[in-house]
């Protein structure tokens, strides 16, 4: 997929556990790893927003488009 979600670059800044970052989104852990490793087809606004919240950073500071195939050689 050619959006790539950076969310443990945010999460290592900042010193936070998955579990940590799931409880203060207020999704389940399982869900923050569909996050991370690319599975996910849709993120509700509501979602983001906390995301954004919590990691006090912008929807582009987490979320990125790569172009065509090169987003299938990146590490999730």
């Amino acid at each position: 997929m050619p959006i790539v979600i950076d969310i443990d670059v945010q999460l290592a800044r900042r010193k936070m556990s998955v579990q940590e970052f799931a409880d203060a989104i207020g999704i389940t852990p399982a869900n923050v790893a569909v996050l991370k490793n690319g599975r996910a087809k849709a993120v509700r606004f509501t979602t983001l927003e906390a995301i954004c919240r919590v990691l006090e950073c912008q929807p582009g500071d987490i979320l990125r488009w790569v172009p065509g195939d090169e987003a299938d050689g990146e590490a999730r």
